[in-house]
């Protein structure tokens, strides 16, 4: 009997754990969104990023659909340890400190603060990488796939101002 309380007791400290453990998490995973086109779109049309440094919204849209799926919780791990984090998918080596990585967190926060639906952080952030040297070519995927091409049709359907220019300046 006192072998059988001993493993009651180790099961019952590990089912604790696993509780605390998610009721962590939860709130994290709450609070995160997976954007619909449009009401992303419309997002950063309100923090002034049409035509922000030569880019349509439609750039970003594409670009940002392609990262993360639109998903604010989405994390890429990457093969040299750093990660992506979040809608706009920001490095950990530059852009956000992970508390894993070392990292210059260029855009000082914390890479965990860009899960939530609140995306004011994410947006400044990707301002200030568009602003950067590199630009919109700081993500791989934008030097690949996007710049050059009509991304307009990222817009349609989308009831706002943001003017749907037909080509994004290569950077």
């Amino acid at each position: 009997m006192g072998q059988l309380g001993g493993l009651v007791h180790v099961i019952m400290q590990a089912w604790d754990t696993m509780v605390v453990t998610l009721a962590m998490l939860m709130p994290a995973t709450v609070d995160a969104k997976i954007f619909q086109r449009c009401d992303l779109a419309m997002k950063l049309e309100e923090a002034g990023l049409n035509s922000f440094k030569g880019y349509t919204i439609g750039g970003l849209l594409c670009m940002a659909h392609y990262e993360s799926g639109f998903d604010t919780s989405f994390v890429d791990r990457n093969p040299d340890g750093s990660s992506a984090y979040g809608i706009f998918q920001l490095n950990s080596t530059w852009w956000c400190d992970s508390g894993v990585t070392p990292t210059q967190n260029l855009c000082h926060v914390e890479c965990h603060e860009l899960f939530n639906r609140h995306i004011l952080d994410d947006i400044m952030c990707a301002k200030q990488i568009v602003s950067s040297q590199n630009g919109m070519n700081t993500w791989d995927s934008w030097s690949q796939h996007y710049s050059g091409h009509d991304l307009s049709e990222w817009l349609k359907g989308c009831h706002m101002y943001a003017k749907p220019y037909t080509t994004e300046i290569n950077s």
